[in-house]
């Protein structure tokens, strides 16, 4: 029980990452469509940075600096161009699958076994790790999901308690009146995509050099859509967003258990693979009521208002 519930945190960090950021994007009106996109090419990007470097460090930066330039292209074709969100999200998906395809043979060539890179090690907090049951479940883990402690507190404390929550969260409800104040509604919402970029590249690099130590082109294998799920699932909030993680994260660490166990189950493994996304549908199926903000996915042009 230990064990799942340690890997049910640590299959929730990057569902977290990508989650609260398409929360925050989302309060601006902005749908992030291009999340699927965005974990993959941070998954590329971290393996390749990593593989090549030597450091970890660097293949995070790589991470960071590729979902921050696929976010910019998605932002500028959505923000400024105002074309459709999710329109341009399937195709930036699409695109990213053939690019990390394309880009990993050039660089790599055709490896005959799987190229691998040291993922993140495990850091266990000193007295804290020891504390029976609740130690080894919270305080042995790598150092994403020590960070992940902090992010929803600190988004939710951003969103609603500050004035640049204020901001954002009125971008998506009432542009108009944003504008009205002096703050330019394009630059709130470009950044907020931007932002986005960051930590989806970031939960992308998680698969690749925080947990597996490879990269393959079906890395992802929908948890970005899995983390856009949790966003409206939670209601557009951050409190809902870490408990739709721990949900999706309970359902991949025991798919992961399950397959662990091989021939010995009952049931066949793939039915265990698809539980996350099983639970996807039923939730949102299930759901009545959303707190959907007003001007989501609406581009923002001033001369409408």
């Amino acid at each position: 029980m230990v064990n799942l519930l340690s890997r049910t945190i640590m299959m929730g960090t990057p569902l977290l990452f990508g989650a609260t950021a398409e929360v925050i994007a989302e309060r601006t009106g902005m749908m992030v469509t291009a999340i699927e996109g965005i974990f993959l090419l941070g998954a590329w990007a971290g393996f390749v940075g990593t593989y090549l470097s030597g450091s970890l460090i660097t293949g995070f930066l790589a991470a960071i600096l590729a979902g921050l330039v696929v976010a910019a292209l998605y932002g500028w074709i959505c923000v400024y161009l105002k074309q459709h969100q999710v329109v341009t999200g399937v195709a930036i998906n699409i695109l990213a699958v053939g690019l990390c395809a394309f880009l990993y043979r050039v660089i790599f060539g055709v490896p005959i076994t799987p190229l691998t890179v040291s993922p993140l090690a495990t850091i266990p907090i000193p007295v804290l790790s020891e504390i029976p049951f609740i130690g080894p479940i919270f305080f042995n883990q790598n150092v994403l999901t020590y960070i992940i402690y902090f992010l929803a507190p600190l988004s939710y404390f951003m969103l609603y308690k500050t004035s640049i929550g204020l901001t954002i969260r009125s971008a998506g409800e009432n542009p108009e009146a944003v504008d009205v104040a002096g703050i330019n509604v394009l630059t709130i919402r470009f950044l907020t995509v931007l932002l986005a970029g960051i930590m989806g590249g970031i939960a992308g690099a998680f698969y690749s050099i925080g947990f597996l130590g490879m990269f393959t082109t079906n890395i992802i294998g929908g948890r970005g859509w899995i983390a856009f799920a949790i966003c409206f699932l939670g209601n557009w909030n951050p409190k809902g967003a870490v408990i739709g993680t721990l949900a999706f994260g309970f359902a991949e660490a025991i798919a992961i258990y399950m397959q662990s166990i091989g021939s010995n189950s009952f049931f066949p493994n793939e039915l265990f693979i698809a539980i996350p996304y099983i639970m996807t549908i039923v939730l949102t199926v299930s759901r009545k009521s959303f707190n959907v903000p007003a001007k989501l996915g609406v581009p923002y042009i001033k001369e409408n208002y």
